[in-house]
């Protein structure tokens, strides 16, 4: 009996500090891992959000860019930070649900090394090319690849990232070949096709919206349920006869795991009430994707099932694991 009283206060006195923790969370600066370079549609977005967690939790959050191997550099360091809540990290479709399936072996488990949050946003891709390109829509540009093989090359923000994914799944759809070119981020990549030294990248609308509407370059596809908005005559993928490509991706916020549950649901609580601003949702809304809070155990969900989605695409296409 003495040693299950001793045993019961020893949990209640557990439970008190995980509370004074939540209650006290956060009393000094957060960071936010971006495993991509700045200006692309991760490093948009939780900049975006960042800023108004800051205000709501009356701390900084800071963002810190650490791009390469197409997230996982960055999500790596991320899953060995200090569960402590003033570490979290973008937990991204590429980064959290292809790598993990493209890579023989990846130094972090995207579903055990991280507690995730809650998903910011789903955002649509597109698929643009330098104005250059004698190519203004879909088909027309399958018809240039074909007419020249190996001609043309699509960057991509690195090895396995999902840019580069659905480069080889447009590849596999419509019988083409590109060379690819793979770069530590999608702003990088962006650059280079304005430049011209490649011709097509796979995108997100966030980080290709203004450069598309200055005409600096052209989009031919997006996906997406119906057209957006911001791009009314821009076909979706179904409409240019590419379904297996027409899924918005999906952007998240996480932790590294063993993070206390309270300062979790604190965080996400946080999150909801950003996303809920109008300011927020607007600027979320303005780069072409869409706000999205989800508790997190449905979060922890979409993880999980989108690894079994790129798993069995990654099966069908035959691609050979890095």
């Amino acid at each position: 009996m003495k040693t299950n009283l001793i045993i019961a206060a020893a949990m209640f006195a557990g439970g008190l500090s995980l509370s004074a923790q939540a209650a006290d969370y956060p009393d000094k600066t957060v960071r936010i891992i971006v495993p991509y370079a700045p200006g692309g549609t991760t490093d948009v977005i939780a900049r975006i959000v960042g800023a108004k967690l800051g205000s709501i939790l009356k701390q900084p959050f800071i963002i810190e860019n650490r791009p390469g191997a197409g997230g996982g550099i960055g999500s790596a360091y991320a899953a060995k930070q200090p569960a402590d809540g003033y570490t979290l990290v973008m937990l991204v479709e590429s980064s959290h649900a292809v790598n993990p399936q493209v890579y023989a072996k990846t130094a972090y488990d995207p579903i055990k090394d991280f507690a995730p949050i809650s998903k910011l946003a789903d955002v649509p891709n597109v698929l643009v090319v330098n104005p250059s390109m004698p190519a203004a829509s879909v088909p027309a540009l399958v018809n240039a690849l074909k007419a020249n093989p190996q001609k043309y090359s699509f960057g991509s923000s690195g090895n396995g990232g999902l840019s580069h994914m659905n480069g080889e799944l447009f590849m596999t759809t419509t019988g083409t070949t590109m060379l690819h070119v793979p770069y530590k981020g999608l702003g990088p990549a962006l650059n280079d096709l304005m430049a011209g030294q490649v011709q097509v990248v796979f995108d997100n609308i966030p980080s290709s919206a203004g450069l598309i509407k200055a005409g600096k370059i052209r989009p031919l596809a997006v996906a997406a349920k119906q057209r957006l908005p911001i791009l009314p005559n821009v076909p979706t993928y179904a409409e240019a006869g590419l379904a297996p490509m027409n899924n918005p991706s999906w952007f998240g916020l996480g932790a590294p795991a063993e993070t206390p549950p309270a300062v979790l649901d604190k965080l996400n609580s946080a999150v909801r009430e950003a996303l809920a601003s109008p300011e927020v949702a607007s600027a979320i809304e303005n780069q072409g994707a869409v706000p999205n809070y989800t508790p997190r155990n449905e979060f922890a969900e979409l993880i999980k099932s989108a690894n079994a989605h790129w798993k069995k695409v990654v099966t069908d296409i035959k691609f050979e694991k890095m």
